[in-house]
């Protein structure tokens, strides 16, 4: 049974433990005014926070906001710690996303827990070796610069049996330091632990069957409840019938409040039966669009604000008088998030404080989000990460805490809130729509002189605020009324150095489902767009895709990655189509994408193979080829893991995923109606890293999803001189496109 930990504050005191507390602010970093704990510990970035603890048995305890969302990031914060304090990796333990002891480093997103969180805790361990190695010297009679770690041991070089354990340093101390910005990092160079493949930490429990998962946990006294989700997104509560359920053995209670209704029982299969048994009316509603209209209504929605990404010359008047030009309209479904397992959460409320387990990639953030709806201070309320299914991005898991935390202040107990496959596609926030519109002008040489682009996105709130709990919206109750979908407006503007180019992202009022994150939001789509247009612009001037991109593209870095990438595909140079693409009943193509993330970080490039069947419209993806700089690499195993999980989903997501609806709710509901990628479907994926060790470290979570829609759509181009705009580009689609070709 998994009980209440103790706080931070208690195992200080029992452990006579070295704090080392900083602030480094970075991206995200997020502090926000916190200042302590749920368990009363001072967490906030700008004071004496805890990142490192250093135990009398020799082991070192890292804290960290930031959470392993299946990534691996817990062993390569880890490597980092290890690395900068000179200790064996093993001595390493890491606590992560528990709001009672770990600092607010933001929330998991945007590939920056190395780029950010780790940073910071590499600087805290440097700045902890500094204060350890003078400690020493004071000890040991000898000058610092005398003095060496090893092993966790300070010891003097001339005499190794002079020496110091960091645990002998500190005695029963609690020492606070805060950052000192200066304290010099190791060497690279000297490098034993980051930048080998240290074997992930959790993968033998994963693979045995022992991990345990937020859908694992189970606390003392425990009840089970499911939410009674209306059949409509914006149905109305009229009545409910409790008899309808009063013959359920185990059931403890209905709840009801405002259009949040649900059941609580003490076992989950009775909450399962209630759920379903319990009769209610509902008011009709059909607020969607129709399905088919979609991208009509994206383009008639009111803009809240037109950002400008790009403005170089002036794109109009080269446009005008180019020699050739092109245009096009891409479309990007909306997608689920499609966890294979559903979100789960316990919450526990009493006595005013409420506690949560949950795999949330933001506690903090819930925390926050939780208060507000409860209308109780965020400091009291504790929440505990746990390992869930994959997220991606602001899933259910937020969701199912709040369900959580409302039934368990009904009945007094902690609650388990499990959602039903229904409730994970149906109810979950979206990845919303993207609608683009590019023109390009080419001079009599062939090369791009104008460039125009418009897409049509949804609004962003402030940062500082996610994406409104269903429990509290359902309930009529508090929440933070700012949508943000994230920074969605990310690589819009392309990362090749046209002398005349324009974007514009029309921010929309409205968007037809609550709005998230998935893994590159924005990033993907706007890419996919880009790199696509630009092979419409190569295959206009006669020219081979990769000339083409080097033709026009400047930055040094992007011109390496992408000529590694198509070293190592083999590239068969010419101009898109091939000669045979008209006539092949099974054609096969070769496509080429370049990103540089958020156009300020890692690169990446990739080269797709594609197989597509006339007769069916079926694609395959054979092949996917990707080179990545993400500057110093902790962990290249860590790093390949990311680049094939990339590849993987994003094939699935470019093929086959897309929400559908009717004008009342969401209709696919199973894998059945929103079918994914199959094992026997996966590509062959071939990736060469290219590690710049003496460079800051980035993020390799999703930069290589961007690329991987514009490959396989430039090698469908290839294969059968068919160009596909509208994601995904299901068989049926491809037929069409075909036929209106003919």
């Amino acid at each position: 049974m998994l009980t209440h930990q103790s706080t931070r504050r208690d195992f200080i005191k029992t452990s006579g433990a070295l704090i080392v507390g900083f602030s480094l602010a970075g991206p995200m970093s997020a502090a926000r005014g916190q200042t302590a704990g749920a368990g009363g510990k001072p967490v906030a970035l700008d004071e004496v926070d805890s990142f490192l603890a250093i135990v009398p048995d020799g082991t070192v305890n890292v804290y960290t906001g930031k959470v392993d969302l299946g990534t691996g990031t817990r062993t390569a914060l880890r490597q980092i710690a290890a690395e900068e304090l000179d200790v064996p990796f093993e001595r390493i333990n890491l606590v992560e996303g528990d709001t009672a002891l770990t600092p607010d480093q933001g929330p998991t997103w945007g590939s920056l827990t190395i780029q950010v969180g780790g940073v910071q805790i590499r600087q805290a361990a440097a700045t902890a070796r500094k204060a350890l190695v003078e400690l020493a010297s004071k000890r040991l009679g000898a000058p610092a610069s005398d003095l060496e770690v090893k092993y966790g041991v300070v010891r003097a070089k001339a005499d190794p049996t002079r020496s110091a354990s960091y645990s002998e340093l500190i005695g029963d101390q609690e020492f606070h330091l805060k950052v000192d910005k200066s304290a010099r990092v190791k060497d690279p160079a000297s490098y034993t632990i980051v930048g080998k493949p240290v074997p992930r930490v959790d993968i033998p429990a994963k693979v045995t069957g022992e991990w345990t998962y937020m859908q694992d946990v189970r606390v003392p006294g425990m009840l089970h409840g499911r939410v009674v989700r209306p059949p409509a997104l914006g149905a109305q509560l009229s009545s409910v019938d409790e008899s309808s359920v009063s013959g359920i053995k185990g059931l403890v209670k209905v709840v009801r409040i405002g259009n949040f209704l649900a059941v609580v029982a003490e076992t989950e299969w009775a909450a399962i039966k209630a759920a379903e048994g319990l009769k209610a009316t509902w008011s009709p509603w059909e607020g969607l669009p129709d399905m088919d209209q979609l991208y009509q209504v994206v383009r008639q929605t009111p803009v809240a604000k037109d950002e400008v990404t790009v403005n170089v010359g002036d794109a109009k008047s080269a446009l005008a008088s180019a020699a050739k030009t092109v245009s096009a309209t891409y479309e990007f479904a909306i997608h689920t998030h499609g966890s294979i397992g559903p979100s789960c959460a316990i919450a526990d409320v009493r006595d005013g404080k409420l506690t949560v387990w949950s795999a949330s990639q933001a506690p903090h953030w819930l925390r926050r989000d939780l208060a507000t709806m409860l209308g109780i201070s965020p400091s009291a309320i504790h929440v505990i990460y746990r390992d869930g299914a994959g997220c991606y991005g602001r899933n259910g898991h937020e969701d199912a805490a709040a369900d959580a935390a409302l039934l368990s202040r009904e009945v007094g107990r902690p609650v388990r809130v499990q959602w039903m496959r229904h409730d994970e596609h149906g109810w979950d926030p979206k990845g919303p729509p993207t609608l683009a519109e590019l023109r390009g002008g080419l001079d009599a040489s062939g090369n791009v002189i104008a460039w125009q682009s418009e897409f049509w996105i949804p609004k962003v709130g402030a940062i500082t605020e996610g994406v409104p709990m269903l429990a509290a919206t359902l309930g009529g109750l508090p929440y933070k009324d700012n949508i943000n979908p994230g920074n969605i407006f990310q690589n819009s503007a392309p990362p090749y150095a046209f002398p005349n180019a324009h974007a514009v992202c029309h921010r929309l009022e409205t968007t037809p489902f609550r709005p998230s994150w998935i893994r590159t939001p924005g990033r993907l789509q706007n890419t996919y767009v880009n790199e696509a247009f630009l092979d419409e612009l190569a295959a206009a001037a006669g020219a081979d895709p990769v000339e083409f991109r080097l033709r026009h593209l400047k930055d040094l870095r992007g011109i390496e990655v992408l000529q590694a990438a198509v070293r190592r595909a083999k590239w068969d140079t010419r101009p898109s189509p091939k000669k045979s693409a008209a006539s092949s009943p099974v054609a096969t193509g070769r496509g080429v994408t370049y990103c540089k993330y958020e156009n300020v970080r890692t690169y990446v490039a990739a080269v797709a193979e594609v197989e597509v069947e006339r007769r069916s419209g079926v694609i395959r993806v054979k092949r996917v080829v990707v080179a990545h700089d993400c500057g110093q690499i902790i962990n290249p195993d860590g790093v390949r893991a990311q680049i094939e999980g990339n590849v993987v989903q994003t094939v699935s997501r470019t093929l086959k995923e897309e929400l559908k609806w009717n004008r009342s709710r969401v209709t696919s509901v199973d894998w059945v109606t929103y079918p994914i990628l199959t094992f026997p479907e996966v590509p062959e994926i071939d990736i060469e890293l290219i590690n710049r060790p003496n460079d800051p470290p980035w993020g390799a979570g999703e930069p290589t999803a961007a690329i991987v829609p514009s490959a396989i759509s430039n090698a469908v181009f290839d294969a059968i001189g068919v160009r596909l705009r509208t994601v995904p580009y299901t068989p049926e689609r491809v037929k069409a496109a075909i036929r209106a070709q003919a």
